[in-house]
This record gives structure tokens, sequence and C-alpha cells, in this order.
């Protein structure tokens, strides 16, 4: 069988993941799923090794999970995108000021236009802009740095259990 990855390449040279690929991948996980080893499956479908029948696995549950997780995403961008658009449309009209249930006027007899309205659309808009840019990753320094204190707290527990829990307390008599 052919490998289905041979020449997938983009134009910089990059490796590209094909449907056929995908569709390898697939197969390899159902075959899997059957019971089949990773070597038997790696000479059905023609994998230069048991690892690369491991690896088609893998990306075929990332696959699984990735498929749900990716239309959800892409309906909560659509949904983003309608909230946007009718909060938008009320920002970009012009609000009369109103009270005591009247159209308050100015002294040439033209309606007072009420800026608080339109800043209050404004930050609306705002809020969805931080919706889109949460819900598409693009805080991630944010995120990265919540997960590089995660792992610095993981390091220093593993060293304690390493080292014994008084690794840091050596020679230290403040609790005596």
């Amino acid at each position: 069988m052919a490998n289905p990855n041979q020449n997938a390449r983009s134009g910089r040279g990059q490796y590209v993941r094909t449907a056929e690929a995908a569709a390898r991948d697939a197969e390899a996980a159902e075959l899997r799923a059957q019971g089949w080893t990773y070597q038997k499956i790696a000479d059905e479908l023609g994998f230069g090794d048991k690892s690369g029948a491991q690896k088609a696995c893998r990306r075929a549950i990332q696959d699984a999970v990735a498929t749900p997780g990716k239309a959800l995403m892409e309906l909560e961008v659509a949904r983003l995108e309608t909230l946007y658009d009718n909060v938008l449309d009320i920002f970009q009209r012009d609000h009369v000021l109103v009270s005591h249930g009247h159209v308050v006027h100015d002294d040439s007899g033209q309606p007072i236009i009420d800026d608080e309205m339109k800043l209050k659309a404004f930050d609306r808009l705002l809020r969805g802009r931080e919706s889109f840019r949460r819900l598409l990753g693009l805080d991630a320094p944010n995120r990265v740095s919540v997960e590089a204190e995660q792992l610095g707290r993981e390091i220093s527990r593993l060293l304690d259990t390493a080292l014994g829990p008084d690794s840091d307390d050596a020679g230290d008599d403040t609790d005596a």
C-alpha cells in the first residue's frame, strides 16, 4: 500500500496532513479497537513499524475529540458574531435623550442625542471582543503564565518528594 503521507508537503516543505492520511489513521484506530496489535496494523496499512501505527491511532483519537470541539467552537463564534452585530447596530444608531417620558430638545428644537446609550453599547462591544479573544485563545500569554506557575509548583513538589520533606529546613531549628 502506498504511503498517503508521501509528498504531502506545503510550498514551504512543511508536512501537511491529507484526507487520505486521516482516513488511514481512522482505519488504524478501528483495527486497534478490534484487538489488532500495532505491528499487525503497521503491516496491514503500510506503516514503517508499529510505532507508526501507534501514532496513527493517537492522531485518530485526537481527531475524534477535536471534531465535536471544533463544531462547538464554530457555533459559539457564530452566536458571538450575531450578538456583536446586534450591539453594533445599536451603537451606530442615534438615541435621543428622554426625561420623564418626553424627548429633550435643545434651544433650536432639535432632539438632544443621548451619548450614554452609545457608551453602553460600546462597552458591550468591547466585552464581545473579549469573549472572541478568550474563545479563540488569542489571550494565550495569560494562560501560558498560569500553566508555567502550575508547572513550577509541580516541579517544587517533585523536588520536595525526591529530596525528602526536610530538605529546605536542613539546619533550621526554628520549629523547636
